[in-house]
């Protein structure tokens, strides 16, 4: 969909108020994240954490662990490569061992690539086989955290967060896995289900069962039905209604010779191609909850059935919430999507 002149000019001026004013809205207290990803399955995942690296850049998030839900040796090794492309390769990364779409995918093997005998992007994690357990990660993660202050940005499988609610008490903390959830998380941010009918490419509208609900049913019908804190599903018709400008990729990354995204990007599927932005939103919406990318339903209850279909009824007393789209919030937020992922890293 080609934004009217008119859109186009007003999110340029919205995205222009937000750059300038982003940081200073949020240094003082900025957003404390978690990443749960099955990076390697597609690559909005990598464009999602350069948008995070970017808000942190300017001090509204802090991204306190990427946890891995693809069960690859590289998956955590390139999660590694981005963290470190953007001067962040502390940060700690953990992976489930769930055999759960266990290919190396795409783009994961850009960990491995290395010219004239050096990696492409430095890295330190070679493999998740080196990486902790994702589940004692969150653990520790939540267990260090202030109360009610992390949000939790879910863009793979339910198989982390399912079993984080089973763990039982152990060294790393005298609460349960629900009861550090319950008392540390401020919400959760999930893509995941689809909650309009999709046309497929005959034009004809259908009941989408979303993938990322479909390669682990038993853990996304577990967190929908038992998860404590309030959730915000992004659909999968948003991301289709979000699409990545691949001339961003040909031209918004050349500020090195070798750019991690990029190179995913092309990896995954080559230019000319605008990729669905479905993970991006997630990180959007939980860091700038108030800019008016999206808007949300009221509460209610989303259910997984047995199949992998999500529906949500509306509930006053409900738990979730979904996300919905205009024309003037699809302009806006793909120009600001792009603006970020594409942003350099910080000079520390």
């Amino acid at each position: 969909m080609r934004p009217t002149f008119l859109c186009f000019a007003l999110s340029l001026a919205a995205v222009g108020s937000c750059l300038t004013f982003s940081h200073s809205a949020h240094a003082d207290k900025p957003v404390q994240l978690i990443f749960d990803t099955d990076l390697g399955n597609d690559v909005d995942d990598a464009l999602a954490m350069g948008c995070i690296h970017a808000l942190q850049s300017r001090g509204e998030c802090e991204l306190l662990a990427v946890t891995i839900t693809k069960d690859h040796e590289l998956a955590a090794a390139f999660a590694d490569v981005i963290n470190t492309f953007y001067g962040r390769g502390e940060i700690p990364i953990g992976v489930c061992r769930s055999d759960v779409t266990n290919g190396k995918g795409r783009f994961n093997g850009l960990a491995e690539i290395q010219d004239n005998g050096k990696d492409r992007f430095p890295h330190d994690l070679r493999s998740g086989k080196d990486a902790p357990d994702a589940v004692n990660l969150l653990r520790r993660t939540l267990a260090s955290a202030e109360d009610n202050s992390v949000v939790i940005a879910q863009v793979g499988f339910s198989t982390n967060l399912a079993n984080l609610l089973d763990a039982p008490a152990d060294d790393i903390s005298p609460m349960t896995g629900r009861e550090l959830v319950e008392k540390k998380v401020q919400k959760l941010s999930v893509m995941a289900g689809a909650f309009t009918q999709i046309k497929n490419d005959k034009g004809q509208l259908y009941d989408h069962k979303e993938y990322n609900v479909i390669k682990d049913i038993p853990a996304a019908q577990k967190l929908a039905k038992e998860w404590p804190t309030p959730i915000l599903w992004s659909g999968y018709e948003i991301g289709i209604a979000l699409r990545y400008p691949h001339e961003s990729i040909e031209q918004d990354y050349g500020y090195v010779e070798h750019h991690p995204l990029a190179e995913a990007y092309i990896a995954y599927m080559p230019p000319p191609h605008d990729r669905p932005t479905w993970d991006l939103t997630c990180v959007l919406q939980l860091v700038r909850p108030d800019r008016d990318y999206f808007g949300l339903t009221p509460v209610g209850t989303v259910t997984v059935a047995d199949d992998g279909l999500t529906t949500f009824e509306e509930d006053p007393s409900g738990r979730d919430q979904y996300f919905t789209l205009n024309e003037l919030q699809i302009a806006r937020t793909v120009e600001a999507l792009q603006l970020l992922s594409s942003e350099p890293p910080h000079q520390q």
